[in-house]
């Protein structure tokens, strides 16, 4: 079993911008932690099969939440529709589009008050989720639950969102984030604080994965930080 990140490079504004979804490797079949943006599907299959794996190797893709997380998820499942989509009980009613995101709510409220120079961005942000093609979802997992073969163990990390989840690797000490953790000069910080739904619960789950005393902790924004 290993865990390789995916750097995906994309341009905002005229700047270069990277996310940095996770590959899970069991018994040689793949599982995906989180899709990046709409249009996103070749950039991640090209990081992918340049670290010598194939897509029909493709069994699993986990959503830590719903946000700029799954952008590309329908397009996953449309070219590969045996993909097992995974996420938590309260994220998948988001993403399956049984209630209104919590997020998109919050972007529209946030909007109203913006300072003009962030309004560009807001309403870009907005129009992210509303592009987003709802899925549902076949795995409905819950804090402690262990999968991938038992190797993982699912850590809810309520905060940034209220069903975000992390991912807990116990043989390798390592720790799949999401966004309940950024890598900013080589430290563990709360990924963007004035985005939180609960920036208390927030706090509480960042400590909650620092306890975990991993070794490695992969961030989808920042990247990976080694503490080993």
């Amino acid at each position: 079993m290993k865990i390789v990140e995916l750097p995906i490079e994309f341009e905002f504004n005229g700047q270069k911008n990277y996310i940095y979804p996770s590959l899970i490797i069991v018994n040689n079949e793949l599982t995906l932690v989180d899709t990046g943006y709409p249009h996103f599907l070749p950039l991640i299959e090209h990081e992918i099969s340049k670290n010598g794996y194939e897509m029909n190797q493709l069994k699993n893709i986990i959503i830590t939440h719903y946000d700029d997380h799954i952008g590309s998820l329908y397009d996953f499942k449309e070219k590969y529709p045996w993909v097992n989509i995974i996420a938590s009980e309260v994220e998948s009613a988001y993403i399956s589009g049984e209630m209104k995101s919590e997020r998109l709510i919050q972007a529209e409220e946030m909007l109203k008050n913006m300072p003009n120079e962030e309004k560009e961005f807001g309403k870009w942000f907005i129009q992210q989720l509303k592009n987003i093609t709802h899925v549902s979802i076949d795995e409905k997992v819950r804090d402690g639950d262990m999968i991938l073969d038992k190797k993982c163990r699912v850590v809810a990390t309520p905060g940034h969102t209220s069903g975000h989840i992390s991912l807990y690797f116990p043989d390798l000490k390592c720790v799949i984030t999401g966004d309940a953790a950024v890598h900013e000069n080589h430290e563990l910080t709360i990924a963007n604080p004035h985005f939180c739904l609960n920036i208390e619960e927030a706090d509480h789950s960042l400590r909650k994965i620092k306890n975990l005393k991993a070794d490695t902790y992969y961030c989808y924004h920042g990247g990976k930080l080694s503490l080993s």
